[in-house]
């Protein structure tokens, strides 16, 4: 089909698209996020703009794109306009019913397609995941395909794409929950099954959690408490608090047997961090009862600090991966002596807090283990009783499913305290509680059999509450933490991964507030209910990307979030999931929870412990994605786009995503970054995630296109890449996402073609091409920057135009050690070695750990060498540095013949870089005035470099709005330096000479 470019082809409203996104991002109800946790799902949003902008055609001139940019606007917003949506799917249908007419080479209408003459635009998504982007399609009335391998994500997106289509409206003719026995609705009958089975468990385990008298012998600190977090007198008539959650800390012996006390393995003790609200608790041996007291201490403080003052002690400075004193006799348990003690089994717990509530008020009430009476809380050796009868009589089991050794990208791992199978992690009391929930799930299920239901029917709604149940284990686990800022438990898997977690929070299922049961059943229900989308399920399969289980030519997009190289390991973290769901609801899936653990072997991602090595994970991972976009090659129609989000940002992920696609036979044609993520969430605070995913188009490559000359790629490069910074650039687009947006852009030039060759007949690598393309891209950036030719540009010193353009991709942001010398290596720096940026006295870089970050002139300047031209001295083949504090003619000087002996020397005059002498020239200018003249006339800077390099980095590009890139103090001396340019530099300069 001739002209057939779409709309994601042609041109996205991607920062409108993008903030959009984000706000979707913070919804907490209502959304299908709130259903079940599974990680990287896209903002529906994005979703939407992708699947519509993959079945469109673009506009037929440049012209038309302001009436459809929008249309997409208003299409893009969350949860939609109902309108909209309607129009949007009239949209695709007609350019669908245009398509089939050329491809069936007769008249095909809307019509035919809605009468089901003709089908519908078939949209596949081989990696389902969460299921977003096979909801979208549904909703923008495709024929939507989801498939995975997982069977937790499988099991979610039953529920999120075929069972709310299916079952989520009255049915007048199945029998259900309503008043007449007719089928309810799903909300409302998961809702009532879902409160029976709550009434039934309370029933058998409410004893666990009695309510707390409230401390009346302690007036003064009831009394601040009621001022600071909202008890009313008149609801303390009662006399008794409700327990809402209780915080623990594991404990070891200590390592000195003679002492006979056990210590605290703590970390921080933290209860609310609010300004005006501060509480925390205090902990100090409590010798008559061979034991640490925690008591709660509070403040009106406006800050943490002044707060912390108040305590005459810092809640976050207490043990650090295990490692404190005791408190009574000062013998230090260090993180080898609580391993060895975990492993032996003599890791225990102590309660430290507990946050209560009272009826009819707001807020939270903390008590001390002062103001608690020991007999009110759990007796394991009882509840372990009480678990050993449930499981006879039900079968259950609880789960000794074995945990895993290690997770995927970091995080930590509790394995190595002993903590080996899955039950660890649950104290006896949530054990018991989970397992009674579980059994009350079961009697819900023979309850609506006894009551006529069909069979799928009850089937459904078991599902959702084994998915219930799943998130109350991932609230309800030992490895939940209390959260001060928000007065809130994180769940287990807050930070996808297992670590060690020292000081838990134990929530209470019955509670009346914060986390509990009730409220994660209405977060299940509000998330499904969104879900309810269409009238027509999707098809959705279980099984692997590699060997897709459709016809060839059968799809007309494939719009896919491929998994990320080595980010996370799904499958791994999914058993979490999986031992509870197995014991749910898995006997009503069968084929899908028969092995022990979720299946892993087939999972696409680097994992080098699973594969034995780096080289062999990366082997296995682009392999596996080969033979993915190779099926997906094969299951597209010839003239259909394949859609794939990205964010990746190490050159290895890129790399085996360029050329799985490429030796696949599929060509990038566009990229465009769109933000999908939260601003400020757990993992990107304080460091320099993508703000954005990029969303690459790819289509089948031309069968002629088989060897591609060098020379005419990297022309056809910087074409490409000039036209996409002047584009990106003028709508807004900057910073990394700009760079790895244009990046992706490149990949056209190389994709294309089967293979691009050198000369002599070498193959040019993924690797070396991405090199270049990222080069490329950072002069070009450079150029606007500097508003100057590319020439003029490169006259600039490697080290000046690397802090630029630092600044512009990354800020203030401290960035990870591989994506930072990816990023320098086109730019000819170094940051480590012999001439690395970050070694030396006064490196440019600070490397901590494995990230870098730029310093700026307040961390540079005072160094009175800093900007001057330096002698290095080769001695021996080998070098060494020494500055100088003379002027460059004057440098020969500093050195004395008997200095170098006999041996033979070469000196090698170096010249100052340009970000040397402006930060020192900052310094100056702010501290010490007197000194500028003489110090502009030892460095003798090219004048009319160093203000490009000032301009540059004073300029809007770093300056703009509240993502300023450049650090306030240095945005502030340069602002004052540009507006007194003559007078500070070059009256100064020109003056002298």
């Amino acid at each position: 089909m001739r002209n057939d470019t779409r709309l994601i082809e042609d041109y996205l409203p991607i920062r409108e698209i993008s903030a959009e996104s984000s706000r979707e991002k913070s919804i907490r109800r209502g959304h299908i996020s709130t259903l079940h946790l599974w990680w990287a799902r896209r903002p529906l949003v994005a979703c939407r703009a992708a699947v519509y902008g993959a079945l469109v055609a673009a506009p037929g001139t440049k012209n038309g794109r302001g009436g459809k940019s929008k249309f997409v606007q208003e299409l893009c917003r969350y949860p939609g306009d109902e309108r909209k949506i309607e129009t949007a799917r009239q949209h695709i249908l007609e350019a669908h019913a245009e398509r089939l007419s050329q491809e069936l080479r007769k008249k095909v209408t809307v019509e035919d397609i809605l009468q089901g003459k003709a089908p519908r635009p078939r949209v596949l998504d081989m990696f389902a995941g969460g299921g977003a982007i096979p909801l979208e399609a549904l909703r923008l009335g495709c024929e939507a395909y989801a498939l995975e391998l997982n069977p937790v994500a499988h099991l979610i997106e039953l529920c999120t794409l075929v069972y709310p289509q299916k079952f989520g409206r009255p049915d007048p003719d199945a029998k259900g929950s309503a008043k007449d026995s007719t089928w309810a609705g799903l909300v409302e009958e998961v809702e009532y099954w879902g409160k029976w089975v709550l009434e039934k468990v309370k029933e058998e385990i409410g004893d666990l959690y009695p309510s707390i008298p409230d401390p009346g012998e302690h007036k003064v600190s009831k009394s601040v408490q009621e001022a600071m977090f909202g008890s009313a007198s008149q609801a303390l008539e009662d006399g008794f608090l409700t327990p809402v959650t209780y915080l623990w800390t594991r404990t070891v012996p200590c390592k000195n047997r003679s002492c006979n006390t056990t210590v605290p393995l703590v970390r921080q003790t933290w209860l609310c961090k609010k300004r005006g609200r501060y509480a925390a608790l205090k902990a100090a041996p409590e010798v008559a009862k061979n034991r640490v007291c925690f008591t709660v201490v509070q403040s009106y403080a406006r800050t943490e600090a002044e707060a912390i003052r108040e305590f005459g002690l810092d809640p976050g400075a207490f043990s650090r991966a295990g490692n404190t004193a005791c408190f009574f006799c000062g013998t230090v348990a260090d993180s080898g002596y609580v391993k060895q003690e975990g492993r032996a089994g003599r890791m225990g717990k102590q309660l430290m807090a507990v946050v209560c509530a009272k009826a009819g008020q707001r807020g939270k009430i903390y008590l001390g283990t002062d103001e608690v009476d020991s007999n009110l809380l759990p007796d394991d050796d009882a509840i372990q009783q009480r678990i050993a009868q449930l499981c006879r009589e039900t079968g259950l089991t609880v789960p000794k499913e074995p945990l895993p050794h290690y997770v995927i990208g970091g995080g930590g791992i509790c394995k190595p305290y002993g903590f080996t199978l899955w039950r660890d992690i649950f104290t006896q009391r949530q054990m018991l509680s989970l397992l009674t929930f579980i059994k009350w799930v079961h009697c819900a299920h023979q309850q609506m059999l006894k009551e006529s239901y069909s069979y799928e029917h009850a089937q459904v709604v078991v599902t959702y509450l084994g998915l219930w149940i799943d998130k109350v284990a991932d609230y309800g686990s030992a490895n939940c933490r209390w959260i001060g800022q928000t007065e809130a438990i994180a769940d287990t898997l807050a930070r996808q991964a297992l670590p060690m977690i020292w000081d838990f929070a134990e929530f209470v299922p019955f509670a009346s507030a914060g986390s509990n049961a009730k409220s994660i059943l209405g977060s299940i229900v509000d998330g499904f209910d969104s879900a309810i989308v269409s009238s027509l399920p999707a098809h959705v399969s279980r099984g692997t990307a590699t060997l897709l289980p459709y016809e060839s030519n059968f799809f007309d997009a494939i719009v896919v979030d491929p998994p990320y190289y080595d980010n996370v390991g799904y499958a791994i973290l999914s058993d979490f999931f999986y031992v509870w769901l197995r014991r749910t609801v898995g006997y009503l899936y069968l084929e899908h929870f028969a092995t022990e653990l979720a299946p892993k072997k087939n999972e696409v991602v680097a994992d080098a412990k699973r594969h034995t090595g780096r080289e062999k994970a990366r082997r296995a991972y682009e392999e596996m994605m080969f033979q993915s976009f190779k099926e997906a090659f094969r299951a597209l129609k010839p003239n259909a786009p394949m859609v794939l989000v990205y964010a990746h940002k190490t050159t290895a992920g890129w790399t085996t995503l360029v050329d799985a696609l490429r030796r696949a036979g599929l060509v990038v044609t566009e990229s465009w970054p769109l933000q999908t993520e939260r601003r400020g969430r757990l993992l990107e605070i304080g460091s320099a995630a993508l703000a954005s995913s990029i969303f690459l188009v790819a289509r089948k490559r031309e069968e002629s296109a088989t060897v591609g000359d060098y020379a005419q790629v990297r022309s056809e490069l910087e074409e490409i890449i000039r036209e996409r910074v002047e584009t990106l650039w003028s709508m807004g687009i900057s910073g990394a996402d700009l760079v790895i947006a244009c990046v992706g852009a490149g990949l056209k030039a190389f994709t294309r073609y089967e293979r691009v060759e050198l000369p002599n007949g070498d193959e040019i690598p993924a690797e070396r091409f991405l090199s270049e393309v990222e080069g490329v891209v950072l002069d070009t950036i450079l150029e606007k920057l500097f508003g100057v030719s590319r020439y003029s540009v490169s006259a600039v010193d490697a080290p000046t135009r690397f802090y630029v353009l630092w600044r512009y991709a990354y800020g203030r942001a401290e960035v990870d050690a591989g994506e930072a010398i990816v990023f320098a290596y086109p730019q000819g720096v170094e940051l480590d070695g012999p001439q690395g940026l970050s070694l030396g006295r006064n490196p440019l870089l600070y490397k901590k750990k494995n990230k870098y970050c730029l310093r700026d002139f307040t961390d540079r300047g005072q160094d009175e060498k800093l900007g001057l031209s330096y002698v290095e001295t080769i001695v021996s083949g080998s070098r060494s540095r020494r500055r100088m504090a003379q002027r460059a003619s004057e440098t020969l000087s500093l050195f004395e013949p008997e200095e170098l002996g006999e041996t033979a020397a070469n000196t090698l005059l170096c010249e100052a870089s340009l970000i040397d002498v402006l930060h020192r020239l900052l310094w100056l200018m702010e501290n010490s005035t007197a000194q500028v003249s003489e110090f502009l006339d030892q460095a003798q800077p090219n004048v009319e470099q160093l203000r490009l390099v000032t301009q540059a980095l004073a300029g809007p590009a770093l300056q703009g709005g509240s993502g300023r890139l450049t650090t306030d103090s240095e945005s502030a001396a340069l602002q004052k330096l540009i507006a007194n340019w003559r007078h500070i530099v070059e009256d100064n300069l020109f003056r002298k000479r």
